[in-house]
């Protein structure tokens, strides 16, 4: 049994770390695949389970929610290619449910915070959730002035030029609209159009697409808004973002100002008052899907009162006045024509399910991701056998397990390899569990000789969060890497390429795929990202465990490179008060400190950055700037707080200036103390830290507005 198979209140500690860990690591790189690149590999079940999961332990170890978890951040960061927009109120992403108890206990959740009697009704809109792109368009005395993707959920990417070419959305308003209204919904595309365009590309011999939604997404996100003119988008109203004067206090009645104002809004949508009405508005609508002319994927129910909406507010990423009640994922059966292994940045081999070409739910999948060794056992899949596969949307599936009656006599046991498939055929060694266990994960013991590891480590490096060099993507490092000129082995080794080829006789410009011009942008690119913030540097390393949220923790916490080096190099020396620093900051736990010191503590790493310290420009992180009292200040929350939550509580703290922190140190400047506090209140009274209770907290931020 691996850690990703123990129920979430079963886990330890040290394995609910690893755990969440696991999760940031894999829920933001399909994020990246689904909101970046309109390319993702996991299916919507296998996605929504990785968040289930990722929720459901840190419900269980709040104490351990790191930084950049999931449940902190919607979506992606937007791509370069198109301006960005700061969408003026943010676009934030639903929770899910996935069973009938789940919305019974969505809707009694809704009550209690509410203090609601238990069977009170409650109204609530019900709608078809259309799996498309997230679409918000501002309009500013009746005509359409911007339109941006979701993007992150606080930046978009600004798409107004082809939003305008898409019928549905109206460049002016009609009716009595409200002088700034930013309307919210999604960009689809009917099933009809979808097949009819695939027909015009195939008869012109052009590439097909896969499904309507990465289709429409793509087409609402080209460069030239001429090509998204001519694809056939439609647009369906059902949200809103800034309203300069709200037209009415219901959902519903919002979403009838909209069609008012010219906006196509969905006709599926009713009203209901108990969980049983929505469930059986869910069920009518699952009997319509195959019938309707676009993608759906579930219902989406929302609070109508918009003021109890107000009171009910957010948790983390999600509303908690709305969830998305998902349909139940399709399943087919194609033969597993065999297991490839993949090398990761840090070593880690991922096996890789070749599959038989099968059509899911109208898309032909042929491959699947296994994670590790202990997933293939677990499954009891062989070579040759016909398993079954499953998804819910339009990606790559997962496999559930096989069809016994159906193995044939041939069919083959994998044995996972020993050694790295790279050319040093490097052995393989497992990952050990904090108890001194084996982990799950098996990795190539070559570290950064091995070809895989360097290659990935380097991608990493050039990539958007990282030192986001233009031009100097996945096929220019494995050219640079194997080019015998102008190799490129570490990050230093990129800064020094215009130096070293204005030495070499072979110049860059004259080799095949390259020209004057497009060596002589990627020389002034690689320029430009010479002078580099402090985050993503951090980030940039690729040290296990920071993320790029972990970056700018430890960024903001530490302001300047020097500083930070010196705390890390410290932690990997043994220093006990440098560790606890670190180890009091909000949401850095062992894992981060540990991985901070293991990759400090190894002798080539530290080449590694001294040699590209040495070519760069670090900048000072910015400190939050405030001229209230709590600016600068380091405070820690603990206890049972009474008027607002631990989330509601740090906003506050840091839109003031401050910096909180999940532990008391000497660094440590005021204790806010709830009923219950423990070990926290007593840590600050050995240490002389000011202690105040939730009023006098209120009091003083009351003062210093």
């Amino acid at each position: 049994m691996t850690i990703a198979d123990i129920p979430a209140d079963e886990l330890t500690e040290e394995q609910a770390k690893e755990e969440l860990a696991r999760l940031a690591r894999e829920i933001d790189k399909h994020d990246r695949l689904y909101h970046t690149e309109d390319k993702p590999i996991v299916s919507d079940a296998e996605y929504d389970l990785l968040r289930r999961r990722n929720l459901a332990v840190e419900q269980c170890f709040p104490n351990l929610i790191r930084e950049d978890s999931p449940s902190r951040r919607v979506g992606a960061p937007v791509s370069e290619k198109f301006e960005k927009v700061r969408h003026k109120v943010p676009m934030l992403s639903l929770d899910n449910a996935f069973s009938d108890d789940d919305v019974v206990d969505f809707v009694a959740r809704i009550r209690r915070f509410l203090k609601l009697e238990p069977h009170s009704p409650i109204a609530m809109t019900a709608e078809p959730k259309i799996d498309g792109l997230s679409l918000s368009l501002r309009y500013e005395n009746g005509r359409l002035v911007s339109a941006a993707t979701r993007g992150d959920g606080q930046v978009g990417e600004n798409v107004t030029a082809n939003a305008r070419a898409v019928a549905d959305i109206p460049n002016v308003l009609s009716g009595d609209c409200p002088d700034i209204i930013e309307v919210r919904g999604e960009v689809y595309m009917t099933h009809r159009d979808f097949l009819a365009l695939n027909q015009r590309q195939e008869a012109e011999g052009k590439q097909t697409y896969v499904n309507p939604r990465n289709t429409a997404a793509g087409s609402l996100r080209q460069l030239d808004p001429a090509i998204t003119a001519a694809r056939p988008l439609k647009f369906y109203a059902y949200a809103w973002g800034e309203v300069s004067e709200m037209p009415s206090e219901t959902q519903m009645g919002m979403v009838e100002v909209l069609k008012s104002c010219g906006f196509r809004t969905n006709d599926l949508m009713c009203l209901c008052e108990t969980a049983r009405e929505l469930l059986e508005h869910h069920h009518k609508i699952e009997e319509q899907r195959a019938t309707l002319s676009y993608d759906i994927d579930g219902v989406v129910y929302k609070v109508n009162d918009l003021a109890l909406q107000q009171r009910l507010g957010f948790v983390s990423r999600s509303p908690r006045w709305a969830i998305a009640h998902k349909f139940p994922a399709e399943k087919a059966s194609t033969i597993l024509r065999g297991i490839d292994i993949q090398v990761g940045r840090t070593g880690a081999l991922t096996p890789v399910a070749r599959l038989e070409p099968v059509t899911v739910g109208g898309v032909v999948v042929t491959n699947a991701t296994l994670h590790n060794a202990e997933e293939i056992e677990r499954l009891g899949i062989k070579i040759g056998d016909t398993v079954t596969v499953q998804r819910a949307g339009d990606v790559i599936p997962q496999i559930l397990g096989y069809v016994e009656e159906r193995r044939p006599p041939d069919a083959v046991g994998f044995e996972f390899p020993k050694v790295c498939p790279c050319e040093l055929k490097t052995p393989v060694v497992r990952d050990s569990t904090v108890g001194g266990g084996e982990g799950v994960v098996r990795r190539c013991s070559g570290e950064f000789a091995c070809p895989y590891q360097r290659i990935e480590h380097l991608r990493h490096f050039v990539s958007r969060r990282a030192f986001d060099i233009e031009g100097l993507g996945e096929k220019q490092i494995e050219f640079f890497f194997r080019d015998p000129d102008l190799p490129v082995k570490s990050p230093a080794d990129i800064f020094t390429l215009a130096e070293r080829d204005e030495k070499n006789l072979k110049k860059l410009k004259d080799k095949e795929g390259w020209g004057a011009v497009s060596a002589g942008n990627l020389f002034e690119a690689i320029e430009v990202r010479r002078t580099i913030p402090l985050d993503r540097m951090i980030y940039g390393l690729g040290i296990r465990h920071v993320g790029d949220r972990t970056a700018m923790t430890l960024a903001r916490a530490y302001g300047t490179w020097q500083d930070f080096h010196e705390a890390a190099l410290a932690i990997a020396n043994g220093d006990l008060s440098a560790r606890e620093e670190m180890d009091a900051l909000e949401d850095i736990g062992d894992a981060v400190i540990d991985a901070v010191a293991n990759y400090f503590a190894e002798e080539h790493n530290c080449k590694l950055v001294s040699d590209l310290a040495a070519q760069v420009n670090v900048q000072e992180t910015e400190r939050p700037t405030s001229d209230s009292p709590f600016a600068g200040k380091t405070i820690v929350f603990t206890g049972a707080l009474e008027r607002m939550s631990r989330d509601e509580a740090k906003g506050m703290a840091e839109r003031l200036g401050a910096k909180v922190a999940g532990s008391v140190s000497k660094k440590t400047d005021l204790v806010v103390a709830g009923p219950g506090a423990g070990s926290k209140l007593k840590k600050a009274a050995e240490l002389g830290v000011e202690v105040i209770d939730e009023d006098a907290w209120f009091a003083q931020v009351d003062g210093s507005g």
